[in-house]
């Protein structure tokens, strides 16, 4: 069974509704240069200490240093930390080294075929790669929430070669989700505008989404 994420989540709130839908991992973002969702670690913290210790949270960061990421994991205690920008290969080893019991989840924004090098690279360090449509090569980097998606064939061949799970995010809504995964073959699907009106959670998009993807499975 495809895995779902939902992310951006704002509130405690939000948490329940993804949850309540069947979402198997909920993505809340921490500070950014750019994009949607963003709330500070002490809301994180809260939504996180609110619910269950079996649920399977994930923080994202934009740091790229093993101390800041790890200073961040230590306030909030997600279950997973998704790291949306690239980090050195030092700080890579690093983060493995001292955090080998949490979920490590690389973002490799999908530019052109060199991603599916980028993400060989890294993923003897990480637990799951995820996909997004970002660019962090921008004046002002854009590592996610962008509402569009990205050449899913680069996605498809990436899947093809890399031997950890993958996440494919990036623009899914209720429309094209099926035409992606069929496309691309993830182990999961990651969520943030597709599923929300003007900002905010949409539960009737919510549960039309996780319909017509549990129905396809």
């Amino acid at each position: 069974m495809i895995r779902i994420k939902v992310c951006c989540i704002n509130s405690i709130q939000e948490a329940e509704m993804a949850l309540e839908a069947g979402a198997d991992y909920i993505g809340l973002v921490s500070e950014m240069p750019s994009g949607p969702g963003i709330i500070s670690e002490p809301e994180i913290e809260k939504i996180i200490s609110s619910l269950s210790s079996s649920t399977m949270t994930v923080l994202l960061t934009s740091k790229v240093t093993a101390e800041e990421i790890i200073k961040q994991y230590d306030y909030c205690k997600p279950f997973a930390l998704q790291l949306v920008d690239e980090l050195g290969k030092n700080e890579s080893v690093r983060l493995r080294e001292l955090l080998p019991d949490v979920e490590l989840i690389q973002v490799i924004h999908v530019l052109n075929e060199s991603s599916i090098q980028q993400a060989k690279k890294i993923e003897k360090y990480v637990d799951k790669i995820l996909l997004d449509s970002g660019n962090p090569n921008r004046n002002v980097k854009t590592l996610g929430g962008t509402g569009n998606t990205h050449n899913w064939e680069i996605s498809k061949k990436l899947v093809e070669e890399v031997n950890v799970p993958v996440f494919l995010a990036g623009g899914l809504n209720y429309d094209n989700v099926i035409e992606a995964v069929k496309k691309v073959n993830p182990f999961g699907i990651d969520l943030c505008s597709g599923v929300r009106t003007n900002g905010k959670l949409d539960r009737l998009k919510l549960n039309d989404f996780f319909n017509i993807v549990r129905n396809a499975d």
